[in-house]
Order: structure tokens, then C-alpha cells, then sequence
């Protein structure tokens, strides 16, 4: 079955809220967390400085196509429920060599 590479940028004040719901919806979900990630979005800039204090993180895994659809899903509930943090969600298949 094809491979997705599922990505999830967002303001760290939702990581715990995005996190939680993923491990309940998907329990065996392997996945790799970046929890401080700066950078400039079409909003802010989030560089973690007095300037700039907030800061993103970045979540990533390679699941199948009905797993990466779950995630979507979940991300938009969170969406729903804090529509001013800038959650990102980005899904890429796996490219074959």
C-alpha cells in the first residue's frame, strides 16, 4: 500500500490539544515531534525572541492513505475549535524510485 508523509505545523499552545486527539483516534500511531520550530507564516513570525515570542512546532509520520485521511480529520476538529492558532496540515504521497 502507498506511503503518505503527513505534516502538522501549529502554534505550540495547541500541540497538546492536536497530540491528545491523535492518540486517541489512531493508539498505535508512530510519528516524530520537532516541539520548537520557528519560522514566518502569512500571519506572524514565530521565532521564540522578545520580539517575536511564539514559537510552533512540527509533526510528522508515514502512514497510509485511511491513516493520513484520520489525521486530517482530527486536525480540522482542532481547527474548528481554535480557527486563530494557524494549524497547518500538509500530506505528500511517497514518491517510488
Amino acid at each position: 500500500m502507498e506511503k503518505y508523509r503527513v505534516e502538522i505545523i501549529s502554534n505550540q499552545s495547541v500541540e497538546e490539544d492536536i497530540i491528545e486527539l491523535l492518540e486517541e483516534t489512531i493508539p498505535d500511531l508512530e510519528y516524530t515531534l520537532l516541539p520548537t520550530v520557528h519560522g514566518k507564516g502569512r500571519r506572524a513570525k514565530k521565532l521564540g525572541t522578545s520580539t517575536w515570542p511564539e514559537q510552533n512546532f512540527l509533526f510528522f509520520c508515514y502512514v497510509e492513505k485511511p491513516v493520513a485521511q484520520k489525521i486530517k480529520k482530527a486536525v480540522e476538529e482542532v481547527q474548528l475549535k481554535f480557527p486563530r492558532e494557524g494549524i497547518s496540515f500538509f500530506c505528500v504521497q511517497e514518491a517510488e524510485l
